[in-house]
């Protein structure tokens, strides 16, 4: 592991701001959700947000609230991590995140229709999840590009989700066995050109070292430049990705992760 440099650390720093903390296993427990939100609060400053199923929603918010800590933002994952296509299920889900105070839903796009040639499912799903989303409660779009792979259908997903009112498009669920590519991540980014950048952008799947982030908010950059790179436009994706920011900052031990 080489030597941090101040831009490196200056980097790592910013990056750990950006994260969005995952607790997506079918056997998590109340226990292990009040860990990651005490998790959230590092000792180099706070994640971005925490991502939940929707039914620990509020356990997280009154947690986070206890912790003195409501500037990190909960977020309801939705239709995850698979993908279905029923509408009805995805709704009522989402209407109990926000019901429970999510600030963020996080719906995986129906991918696997898309696949099949349904565009209406996804259009559909998206616009009626907005819906009941609001203005005040900010909604993802997962894609999960290791999936689509084919560049046009990732490109199709991201205008399709954008058009039906996503307010950030992300790269995968993290589950999937295939990682999120560089060339997936130009393509969202390519999207949210299409609409002046008011669209926010998140990785996940494969983020797990600062290397790995630095080659992310790098394009970012490059593509709209240093002020883009807020909590409000980019996230990265990872539990893993925190431990190896720690370690590299010093504040970690290798290998002595929390959760």
């Amino acid at each position: 592991m080489r030597e941090m440099t101040v831009e490196d650390e200056q980097l790592a720093l910013h990056a750990l701001s950006l994260i969005d903390l995952f607790a997506f296993n079918s056997g998590d427990t109340e226990q292990r959700i009040v860990g990651m939100c005490q998790r959230a609060l590092t000792p180099v400053g706070p994640v971005a947000a925490v991502c939940v199923h929707s039914r620990f929603v509020c356990l997280a918010r009154t947690s986070l609230d206890r912790l003195f800590a409501p500037a990190i933002r909960v977020v309801a994952l939705v239709n995850f991590p698979y993908g279905g296509s029923s509408l009805e299920p995805v709704l009522a889900e989402t209407r109990a995140a926000v019901i429970s105070g999510a600030d963020e839903v996080d719906v995986v796009y129906p991918f696997r229709a898309l696949l099949s040639g349904d565009q209406q499912t996804g259009l559909q799903m998206i616009a009626a999840c907005k819906e009941v989303c609001g203005s005040r409660v900010k909604l993802t779009v997962t894609l999960e590009t290791g999936d689509l792979r084919d560049p046009q259908m990732i490109l199709q997903a991201c205008r399709n989700a954008i058009l039906s009112g996503a307010d950030f498009i992300k790269s995968g669920t993290g589950k999937g066995l295939a990682v999120t590519t560089s060339q997936a991540a130009r393509i969202i980014l390519e999207s949210v050109a299409e609409v002046g950048g008011q669209v926010g952008f998140k990785i996940a799947g494969g983020i797990r070292t600062f290397d790995d982030a630095g080659t992310f908010l790098k394009m970012a950059h490059a593509r709209f430049g240093p002020q883009w790179l807020n909590v409000d436009r980019v996230r990265l994706g990872s539990s893993g990705l925190l431990d190896d920011l720690l370690v590299r900052l010093g504040v970690q031990e290798e290998n002595a992760s929390r959760l």
